[in-house]
């Protein structure tokens, strides 16, 4: 088991862009091997210590494989740009907040942030897990510019609150919520599960096509394009169980005949909100 110290040297003018660390880039290298690895700043190449001291702590000559490499970030890097970019394995902690992409392109490990996350964290997602212990930006799990799908496998999990798009254009894995969404959660879905344990402003589920979005307060504007469909109580969504009375919908019927997106939401009569005992 090999694991890899990066203890930030300070506060970040110019974004960084990182995808070095990375534990399939830094598996089986020396300290000064990786302290010469090569970062962008704007239009600047420099060497990752320019930015963090490094201490690699392993048994014996370390460990060459990705799987048995873990990464600690000690330090706010919320100015470091593309963290587990690609990652297919092993393990990142950042204890602090991480910049945008962070896991973005992700195929296998877990990635833990203890703090907040910027925009396009977990972008086109393909596996493993990703964590936010605080709240998180725009675009989570989202489609890349240009691209319709987002996330196809994996799961994110985030303890705070997201802003909008989150799950944009989603075809597979699992996003959980702990808090409340903004605009547009669930567009362009295409199948996948999205959980939101607070609300959403609108939009939910906007051009939606395939896959589940559950909101467990309320929607402060609901997407126009979704019928009612039913009622049903302490619904099974994958392996999140619920507990209560949700209303259910398809939609979104403003793209097509015969859409397959199911949106549920709590019922409004309601006290007692219903996701508070679903566990991640």
């Amino acid at each position: 088991m090999g694991e890899v110290l990066l203890k930030s040297k300070g506060e970040i003018g110019i974004m960084v862009e990182a995808e070095v660390i990375n534990p399939g880039i830094l598996a089986g290298k020396s300290e000064q091997e990786i302290e010469q690895l090569i970062v962008w700043q704007g239009p600047v190449q420099l060497p990752l210590s320019e930015f963090f001291d490094v201490d690699v702590n392993a048994v014996g000559s370390g460990s060459a494989h990705p799987e048995e490499t873990s990464i600690v970030i000690e330090g706010d890097v919320s100015r470091v740009k593309h963290i587990g970019h690609a990652m297919l394995a092993g393990t990142i902690e950042i204890h602090g907040s991480a910049g945008m992409h962070v896991g973005s392109e992700m195929n296998g490990g877990s990635i833990l942030v203890k703090g907040n996350a910027g925009s396009w964290a977990g972008m086109e997602m393909k596996g493993g897990l990703l964590h936010i212990q605080g709240d998180a930006g725009d675009h989570i799990g989202c489609a890349y510019r240009g691209n319709w799908r987002g996330m196809s496998g994996g799961k994110i999990v985030i303890d705070g609150n997201a802003r909008s798009q989150l799950g944009g254009g989603i075809t597979g894995g699992e996003i959980v919520v702990g808090g409340s969404v903004e605009n547009f959660c669930g567009i362009r879905q295409g199948g996948g599960t999205i959980l939101v344990k607070g609300s959403a402003v609108r939009g939910v589920g906007a051009e939606m096509s395939g896959g589940t979005v559950a909101v467990c307060g309320e929607i402060e504007q609901f997407t126009p394009g979704f019928v009612e469909t039913g009622r049903e109580n302490n619904p099974k969504l994958g392996e999140n169980q619920f507990e209560g009375s949700f209303t259910k919908f398809t939609g979104d019927y403003a793209i097509s005949k015969n859409p397959k997106g199911v949106l549920y939401v709590r019922d409004n009569n309601l006290d007692d909100n219903p996701c508070n005992n679903q566990g991640r």
